[in-house]
């Protein structure tokens, strides 16, 4: 009976073990290694297109033919040959033309046209009929108007005996070369032309001139 017994506890020893075999209690271990597959090729367009070729049209037209001299040439004047005119011819013309000049030009020089126009005219009535005292002092008159000073007093010396308006065209002419002597350091050249200037009429512009003298 023992021996029986013994054997049932084998037995049962042997399905005990089978059994604890079988079950398999060991669990897998964890697979850790997940694979995150992230796209960061993001793709970013970045060549926006900007259009900069903004055309501005810097081709401005300047019309610079600005003109100072009243637009007037001599053909356009229908300015006639002086040479070709009789001296009374050549005397009216020369007021028309300093008329018209006076109107033209804020301030009268002889390279204006018109200006020069007048004095040519002038000149050659002056030279064609040299003994006529009105054409010499006309010409004498416009040399100062125009700022041509030299010419102007060497005409004013000439004429002799001036009136009370030529005599301060006159002195106004020594004036200005008694000055431009003194600024380039001619003191005699300039003394000369205060005592003539003065000699026909006195002005402050050459009381001035002889202070510095």
């Amino acid at each position: 009976m023992r021996l029986v017994m013994k054997k049932i506890l084998m037995l049962t020893a042997f399905a005990l073990a089978g059994l604890a075999a079988a079950q398999d209690t060991t669990t897998p271990p964890a697979d850790t290694s997940t694979t995150e597959t992230t796209d960061t090729s993001t793709t970013t367009d970045t060549s926006t297109t900007t259009d900069t070729s903004t055309t501005t049209d810097t081709s401005t037209t300047t019309d610079t033919a600005t003109t100072t001299d009243a637009g007037t040439g001599m053909d356009n004047m229908n300015m006639a040959d002086p040479s070709t005119m009789s001296a009374g011819d050549n005397f009216t013309r020369a007021q028309e033309y300093a008329v018209q000049a006076d109107v033209a030009y804020p301030v009268p020089f002889y390279d204006r046209t018109l200006w020069k126009a007048a004095v040519n005219s002038a000149y050659y009535a002056a030279n064609m009929e040299s003994g006529n005292r009105d054409y010499q002092a006309y010409l004498a008159q416009l040399y100062t108007k125009t700022q041509w000073w030299i010419n102007a007093y060497n005409a004013w010396t000439r004429l002799g005996d001036l009136n009370d308006t030529e005599k301060q065209y006159a002195s106004l002419a020594a004036a200005k070369l008694a000055y431009l002597a003194l600024q380039r350091g001619d003191k005699a050249t300039a003394s000369m032309y205060v005592d003539k200037g003065m000699a026909w009429a006195d002005s402050s512009s050459l009381q001035a001139i002889k202070s510095r003298l």
